[in-house]
């Protein structure tokens, strides 16, 4: 499990300042969503996270260590928009980061290296509902069994930290639900560390650990360039989720009254 902290961020483009003073340290195991109105700079620390953008100023440390400079193995991610690989099967969608990060030369593993990649891979389509899916392509299946596959695709490389960017916003509601469930036992059966951007505040403290919402104090058009998103609540989910969620119970979907009574405060 892995600590990330982030000391005194700022992001600039420019004259514009998207983020300010963002001091977050986010725990071991933690499922840390980040919340805010478009233009809040989410996306933005997502990215940072990711090592897409380099913060302006300030740091971003991994377990102590200063963010690498460029995307690794360290980090997994999934977009809203499902990033899989048309060409390939279900079973080589979560295959194949496996193979690119065990052999960059050929892309492909062989011999025993492979058997149990492929035994790595098939208990995590196991685990995401896919088992009798993966000699499909994905154009065959529905969003959200491409979304569920996705997840797996990011956890098969086995990533200290998931960062999820509005990854079930384009799935119907009752599919949604579904893989909310699906995610809350893939969170507690990893022990990954979890950064999810959502714009849906009851999907944030129904997933979350940790509910963290970013807001432009200051939004006159004169003072939008010179004053960036800073926190403006950070808020603990209480009661803590690895009591709730079990074995996908009702209890792990359903909002407790002071996560309600938390939602209500950031209206």
């Amino acid at each position: 499990m892995t600590a990330v902290v982030l000391e005194k961020i700022w992001k600039e483009y420019g004259d514009q300042i998207v983020l300010e003073n963002i001091d977050i340290r986010i725990e071991s195991g933690s499922f840390v969503a980040l919340v805010g109105p478009s233009g809040c700079g989410k996306t933005t620390l997502l990215k940072m996270l990711l090592g897409e953008e380099k913060p302006t100023t300030g740091r971003i440390l991994l377990d102590g260590t200063p963010l690498k400079p460029e995307p690794d193995w360290d980090r997994g991610v999934v977009f809203q928009r499902y990033s899989v690989f048309p060409h390939l099967t279900v079973l080589g969608n979560v295959l194949v980061g496996r193979e690119f990060e065990q052999s960059l030369f050929w892309g492909r593993l062989f011999g025993d290296k492979r058997r149990r990649a492929i035994e790595d891979a098939r208990a995590l389509l196991k685990a995401v509902g896919l088992s009798d899916h993966e000699n499909k392509f994905p154009a065959a299946l529905s969003g959200g069994m491409q979304q569920r596959l996705a997840l797996a695709q990011a956890l098969m490389r086995k990533p200290k930290v998931l960062l999820l960017d509005e990854p079930f916003g384009a799935l119907d509601p009752g599919i949604r639900a579904e893989v909310h469930a699906v995610m809350n036992e893939l969170w507690m059966a990893e022990g990954i560390t979890v950064v999810m951007v959502t714009h849906d505040l009851s999907e944030a403290f129904r997933l979350g650990t940790r509910v963290i919402a970013l807001e432009r104090r200051r939004n006159r058009p004169e003072e939008k360039e010179r004053y960036g998103a800073t926190i403006a609540h950070d808020i603990t989910v209480w009661p803590p989720k690895k009591q709730n969620v079990l074995n996908g119970s009702a209890a792990a979907l359903a909002p407790t009254s002071a996560t309600l009574s938390a939602s209500a405060a950031l209206h």
